[in-house]
């Protein structure tokens, strides 16, 4: 068959990123006994190359092929070890497995085959450490509390039958004198693929919880702002019941610099509670991928978390849903307060506007009176110029009666002048219509 009826339209520019995402990621498989140390550090787009750089060092110290630039995982065999390395949108992981077990559990951890120096120049800052010890104990065979007291410093456990009850994981969910916390994993029968998931599950429980435990400090700073604010909003609203005319300005400036605060604070700390309750909901997720069984005697993962995740996951929530509510509740005030000035304004703007009406009135009267003043004038002027006129005509020898030449030429001139003054408003009142 010809290979022209195989020939498709060219690829979506996404198509083998996207079909890859489904691979991203992939849990390494383990064999038990194995030691894993986890570190999970909290960074920024700005440390992408120092932390593509410390990668690069690594690798290049065990002749190892570094990763991609673009790539957001890697797995590597550094030869006594192997190493994980995965980006996240604001943490880096970095995951290191080595054969094997000690005398104790976490006595020689997996993070001990990498440099010190090479560790304290990654950059970011720990958000979570975490050894993990995966036995091959049978489940049957353990002993709770002598776990707890023998590598948990007697600790209260957490804990379950994991995958369908084919494996055990337990921990106390602390910070041990070595700084990192502690995860035993007994694997019973699971496969090795099957204890790869599990433990990277368990894993990514610990760092998405952590994650969503970010929102919560931002939260309890937030309540007291918050607080002050809904006083101050109180009082700008039992102001704006009872306002007086000359308050309105300073009240709407005062809410105006409220809103401006509160929408400052809302921009800031949006992105960290929605992010919490998308990491909350993962490990909600991740929970339920562990297929729990209950252990006698032991307080289950996910009733841990809700125990205690939930409480501090609601309370950012709240604060969340409070400052959203906030923000509304001054716009919703500000825009009455707006409202009410505007109509101020408009008040006073009709009152000016009636005010230049009178004025114009007054002096279309006083225009009119001086009209009429300016008329008896120019008609006195004329009929003197006329009377003088008589006089001169009488000296040349004409015979005129000069009293009755200007008791006559009053009426005419008067006549004239209103006429002429007639027409000129008349010419002037067409000009301004025409305009």
């Amino acid at each position: 068959m010809s290979s022209d009826l195989h020939k498709l339209p060219s690829d979506h520019p996404n198509r083998l990123e996207l079909n890859d995402e489904v691979h991203a990621r992939p849990p390494v498989s383990m064999q038990a006994p194995i030691r894993v140390s986890h570190l999970v550090c909290y960074s920024s787009p700005a440390t992408a190359e120092a932390e593509q750089q410390a990668i690069n060092d690594l690798t290049a110290a065990h002749n190892v092929a570094p990763p991609a630039s673009g790539d957001n995982h890697y797995l590597a065999d550094l030869g006594p070890i192997q190493f994980k390395w995965e980006r996240h949108t604001e943490f880096i992981g970095y995951t290191f497995f080595v054969d094997g077990l000690s005398d104790q559990p976490f006595a020689e951890p997996a993070i001990n085959q990498v440099p010190s120096a090479w560790l304290a120049s990654l950059p970011g800052e720990v958000l979570l450490a975490a050894h993990v010890t995966v036995l091959p104990d049978e489940i049957s065979s353990l002993d709770y509390e002598q776990l707890a007291t023998e590598h948990f410093g007697g600790n209260v456990l957490i804990g379950a039958g994991i995958a369908a009850g084919t494996g055990i994981a337990m921990t106390d969910f602390r910070i041990h004198s070595d700084g990192f916390s502690h995860l035993l994993l007994a694997n019973g029968t699971m496969s090795p693929q099957q204890t790869g998931r599990m433990v990277q599950r368990l894993l990514e429980i610990d760092s998405y919880r952590m994650m969503a435990l970010l929102a919560l400090p931002t939260a309890r700073a937030l309540t007291p702002f918050l607080s002050r604010c809904e006083q101050e909003l109180v009082q700008i609203t039992t102001a704006l019941a009872s306002l007086q005319d000359c308050d309105e300005l300073a009240l709407l400036n005062r809410l105006t610099k409220l809103q401006a605060d509160i929408e400052s604070r809302y921009s800031n700390n949006k992105y960290r509670f929605d992010a919490a309750k998308a990491y909350y909901a993962l490990v909600q997720r991740r929970i339920s991928d562990l297929r729990e069984t209950r252990i006698q005697g032991l307080q289950t993962f996910s009733e841990f978390m809700e125990r205690r995740l939930a409480p501090a996951m609601d309370t950012s929530r709240a604060v969340a849903v409070r400052q959203n509510s906030l923000s509304e509740g001054v716009a919703r005030a500000t825009q009455l307060l707006s409202t009410r000035v505007s109509m101020a304004r408009r008040e006073q703007n009709q009152a000016v506007l009636e005010s230049m009406d009178r004025r114009a009135k007054f002096q279309l009267r006083l225009q009119e009176a001086v009209e009429t003043v300016s008329i008896v004038a120019v008609t006195y002027y004329l009929v003197g110029l006329i009377g003088y006129a008589s006089y001169g005509l009488v000296e040349l020898g004409v015979s005129v009666n000069t009293t009755l030449v200007s008791a006559v030429s009053i009426p005419v001139v008067a006549i004239s002048v209103l006429l002429l003054v007639w027409r000129f408003r008349k010419a002037a009142a067409h000009t301004e219509e025409s305009s």
